[in-house]
C-alpha cells in the first residue's frame, strides 16, 4: 500500500497497523500527544490497519477531533478506576460544563475521599501505560456477553443494527461511541474533582491545551441543565434507548411532542411572569449561541408578555454596526463583525436612553452592501408607558452593549440548546453537535447552503461564541433551555441525507461521518406531528411565525 505523510510516500504492507508503520514518524513528530490519525479524511485509531492507499495526518489532543478522543478516553479511565475501587457504583456521565464533564453515581455518596481514591487509581493506571483493546461484536453478541458477565459495568443500552465496539483494559470493559486512545498513558493533563452531588472530569481547553482552568462557578447554567435532566429522568427518556422505545409505542410520538412543547410553554410563561412582576423592567436582552432558537423564543415570549399586559417592541442590534471603514479587523486582516467594537455602542446607548425617557427616535437601518447606516422618516419610534424593548444579539449579555442603561431597567436572558439526552449512560451528546445539526438543516432550507459549507464555517462560529457569548452566560437573569427531547429524531430525516452527500475527499468528511454515526442510534419521527408554533419549526420550516 502507498501512504502519503507530509508529502512523502511510504510503501506499507497491507494489514500493517498505523502505529507500527509510522512509529518513527510519531516519535519524531513536532506534534505532541498524538492520539489518533486522519486517514483519507476519516478519523482512525493508531492501531487501525492500513487496507488501502491514502494520505495520513496525525491528530493530537490539541485539535477538536483529538480532544473528543481525549475526553472519551478520560471517561473510560474514570469508569475503570471507579469500578476497581467501588465495583457496585452505577456511574452516569450527565453533561458537559465548560471544560469538564459532569458525572454522578446513582447508588452512593460522592465525597472528597471517594474522589481522592479514584483519582489515585487513575494516576496509577496512567503510569502503567496499559493497552486499551477494541473488540467488535454484533449487538446480539454484546448482549449475550453482558448477560453472561452478569454485570452493570457497561449497562449497555443501544439499539442499532450495526456492530458495536467494546473496549477492554485488563479485566475492565465498556462500550464507547467513537475512536479511543490505544493505551492509558494518553492522559497527560486532567483532573478529577468532587462537584455538587457528583464529580467533574476536567480537561484542557483548545485555546490553553497545556493547562487546566480554575473551576467555573457557572451555577445558572448548571441549574438549567439539572432542571431538564430531572424532567427527562422523571419521564424515563434520558437515553436514546429509552427515547426509541417511546417512539415505538402507540401514541408515543404524539405524547413526546406534547410533553416537550408543554415544558417550553411553561418555562416561557414563568419568564414572562418574572419580567411582569418587576415593574422597572423596560428592556429585555436575549443572547445565545448559533441555532439556539432565539428568534422563535423572542416571538413566543412576546406573546406571553402581551398576555401579562405588556407590549414588546423589537429593536435589531444589527442596524447599529459601525460604518464599514471603521469596523475592526481580525488577525488575518478580515473584517471582524462579531466583536463588540463592530457595534456603534455610543449611538445605540444614546437611542436607548432617549426611548426610555419617552423621546422620539429616528432609528437607523444598516445597509450591508454599502456598509453604512441609513435613516428614513418612516422609521421613527416612541415608546408608550406599557412598551418594553426586546433586543436580541450575541452581545446582549455584555454590559458594554448597554452601558448607559441602569441595571434595574434590564432583564437578561440566555438561551441555548442544552441537550441532556445521552446515547447511553456513558456516551454524551454534545450540545454543540445538536446546534450544528439544527444549523445544517436551516442553512440548507433557507439559505441553500450545503452541509459541507455549514461544517466548514462551524469552527469560526464556535470561536466567536467562545469569545462573545459564553463568558457572559452567568450575567443572565434567567436561562432558557431550548432543547426538545425528541428533536434529533425529527431532524434525522432532514440532516442525514445532507451529511451523506459529503464525499470522502472532503476535509469535512470526518465531522459528517461522526454525525451520520450518531443518527444510527436513534429512530426517526414524523415531523408532521410537530406543532406550527414549535421552536423546532424555525429549523425544519412550517412555522406560524414566519412566511
Amino acid at each position: 500500500m502507498r501512504v502519503t505523510y507530509e508529502n512523502k510516500d511510504f510503501e506499507i504492507e497491507k494489514g500493517t497497523k498505523i502505529i507500527d508503520a509510522f512509529r518513527n514518524e510519531i516519535e519524531n513528530s513536532t506534534i505532541k500527544d498524538i492520539i489518533a490519525v486522519k486517514f483519507n479524511n476519516t478519523i482512525e485509531s493508531l492501531d487501525s490497519t492500513i487496507e488501502k492507499n491514502g494520505t495520513i495526518e496525525f491528530i493530537s489532543r490539541e485539535n477538536k477531533e483529538g480532544r473528543q478522543i481525549y475526553i472519551r478516553g478520560l471517561i473510560f479511565l474514570t469508569c475503570k478506576a471507579f469500578y476497581e475501587i467501588f465495583p457496585n457504583a452505577h456511574l452516569t456521565v450527565n453533561y458537559q460544563l465548560s471544560d469538564s464533564m459532569f458525572g454522578t453515581v446513582e447508588n452512593m455518596e460522592v465525597t472528597e475521599d471517594v474522589i481522592k481514591k479514584v483519582k489515585a487509581r487513575m494516576d496509577e493506571i496512567i503510569r502503567k501505560n496499559l493497552p486499551i483493546i477494541k473488540t467488535v461484536m454484533t449487538q446480539e453478541e454484546a448482549k449475550a456477553f453482558y448477560e453472561k458477565e452478569n454485570t452493570l459495568r457497561g449497562r449497555i443500552q443501544v439499539d442499532v443494527e450495526e456492530n458495536l465496539s467494546l473496549y477492554f483494559c485488563e479485566d475492565y470493559y465498556n462500550y464507547l461511541f467513537g475512536i479511543m486512545p490505544i493505551s492509558t498513558n494518553f492522559a497527560t493533563i486532567y483532573d478529577l474533582v468532587a462537584y455538587r452531588n457528583g464529580f467533574l472530569i476536567k480537561y484542557p481547553n483548545l485555546s490553553t491545551p497545556n493547562s487546566l482552568k480554575e473551576n467555573d462557578n457557572r451555577l445558572k447554567i448548571v441549574s438549567a441543565m439539572e432542571e431538564y435532566d430531572k424532567i427527562n429522568k422523571l419521564l424515563k427518556i434520558n437515553t436514546f434507548y429509552r427515547l426509541n422505545k417511546k417512539i415505538s409505542e402507540p401514541e408515543g410520538q404524539k405524547e413526546l411532542i406534547l410533553i416537550s412543547e408543554a415544558i417550553h410553554e411553561k418555562k416561557i410563561a414563568e419568564i414572562a411572569n418574572t419580567i411582569s412582576n418587576q415593574k422597572n423592567i423596560r428592556m429585555i436582552l436575549i443572547a445565545g449561541p448559533s441555532s439556539s432558537g432565539k428568534t422563535t423564543f423572542a416571538q413566543k415570549l412576546g406573546i406571553a408578555l402581551k398576555i401579562n399586559g405588556m407590549k414588546p417592541v423589537n429593536i435589531s442590534v444589527d442596524n447599529y454596526f459601525v460604518e464599514r471603514e471603521n469596523n475592526p479587523k481580525d488577525e488575518n486582516g478580515n473584517f471582524d463583525f462579531e466583536c463588540i467594537e463592530a457595534i456603534d455602542t455610543e449611538l445605540f446607548n444614546s437611542h436607548l436612553l432617549d426611548l426610555l425617557n419617552g423621546k422620539e427616535v429616528k432609528l437607523p437601518i444598516f445597509d450591508f452592501k454599502t456598509g453604512k447606516k441609513n435613516y428614513y422618516d418612516e422609521n421613527i419610534l416612541k415608546l408608550n408607558d406599557d412598551d418594553v424593548l426586546v433586543i436580541e444579539g450575541i452581545h446582549c449579555l455584555n454590559d458594554k452593549l448597554t452601558s448607559l442603561i441602569p441595571k434595574e431597567n434590564k432583564f437578561k436572558i440566555y438561551i441555548s440548546d442544552l441537550t441532556v439526552l445521552n446515547i447511553d449512560y456513558y456516551n454524551r451528546i454534545s450540545t454543540t453537535d445538536t446546534r450544528l445539526i439544527r444549523r445544517i438543516v436551516r442553512d440548507y432550507k433557507y439559505r441553500n447552503y450545503s452541509a459541507q459549507h455549514t461544517l466548514n464555517m462551524w469552527y469560526s462560529v464556535n470561536r466567536g461564541e467562545q469569545k462573545n457569548i459564553f463568558p457572559f452566560q452567568e450575567e443572565a437573569d434567567c436561562m432558557f433551555n431550548s432543547s426538545l427531547v425528541y428533536e434529533l429524531a425529527v431532524l434525522k430525516k432532514y440532516a442525514l441525507p445532507l451529511l451523506q452527500e459529503i464525499s470522502e475527499n472532503s476535509p469535512e468528511y470526518a465531522d459528517a461521518q461522526r454525525l451520520v454515526n450518531l443518527f444510527k442510534y436513534i429512530k426517526e419521527m414524523d415531523s408532521d406531528l410537530v406543532p406550527n408554533d414549535s421552536l423546532l419549526r424555525e429549523f425544519i420550516g412550517g412555522s406560524i411565525f414566519y412566511n
